[in-house]
């Protein structure tokens, strides 16, 4: 039968203790703890670009390399949801911004929505906006 030192007993209780307390450490965040904001709530008519900015709410970060999966614009806030505007992805201005290229048939109210996943988090960040386009 092995004999166990007192100071081997020590190292593996200090070593067991230290992975606990690095595991413990590193929380993650709940997809709850992000946002998706609108960055112009008005945009010309015609070829535009319409951006959303992911955000961590606890932090005010701005969240990059997340991938928009699902996005749509359509006139749904003016009772015509069939009418959609195509979206192409416009290259970025800032970090966490994300764009979308697009060409706005007429004025009015359109609704885009967006869909995304973040890295190292479970879940999809969703939203919903109001944009107003004006000739």
């Amino acid at each position: 039968m092995p004999v166990v030192t007192l100071s081997a007993r020590r190292l593996s209780f200090s070593l067991a203790a230290t992975a606990l307390l690095v595991t413990a450490g590193v929380a993650r965040a709940d997809i709850k703890d992000y946002e998706l904001q609108l960055v112009k709530a008005e945009v010309n008519s015609g070829d535009t670009v319409v951006a959303v900015r992911i955000v961590n709410k606890k932090t005010g970060a701005p969240v990059p390399d997340a991938v928009v999966f699902s996005k749509r614009l359509d006139m749904a806030p003016d009772n015509m949801a069939s009418m959609v505007a195509p979206l192409e992805p416009a290259p970025a201005a800032e970090a966490g911004v994300y764009g979308f290229k697009t060409n706005i048939s007429h004025p009015g109210r359109w609704q885009l929505s967006v869909a995304a996943k973040l890295q190292g988090e479970t879940g999809t960040l969703q939203g919903r906006f109001v944009v107003k386009a004006v000739p």
